[in-house]
C-alpha cells in the first residue's frame, strides 16, 4: 500500500499542515493547494510544501489529517 503525505513545514522543521491519502490524484490536489497557499514571505523564510511517500499509516505522523 502507497499513502501519500502532504505536509507544511516552516525553516525550523516543524509540521503545521498534514494531510495523509491513499489516492495519488487526490494527493496531488492537496499538494497544489499547499503550495499556492505559502506567501511568498513564507517561502522566502524556507517554508516548504511537501509530497512524500509512505509503506504504513505507522510512518504517517500523527497529527495528520487522514483520508481513506
Amino acid at each position: 500500500m502507497t499513502i501519500w503525505v502532504n505536509e507544511q513545514i516552516d525553516p525550523s522543521g516543524m509540521i503545521h499542515a498534514c494531510i495523509a491519502c491513499c489516492d495519488k490524484s487526490q494527493a496531488q490536489d492537496c499538494h497544489e493547494s499547499f503550495l499556492a497557499n505559502l506567501t511568498a514571505t513564507q517561502k522566502a523564510a524556507g517554508w516548504i510544501a511537501q509530497l512524500r511517500t509512505v509503506d504504513s499509516w505507522d510512518e504517517v505522523p500523527v497529527n495528520a489529517l487522514k483520508l481513506n
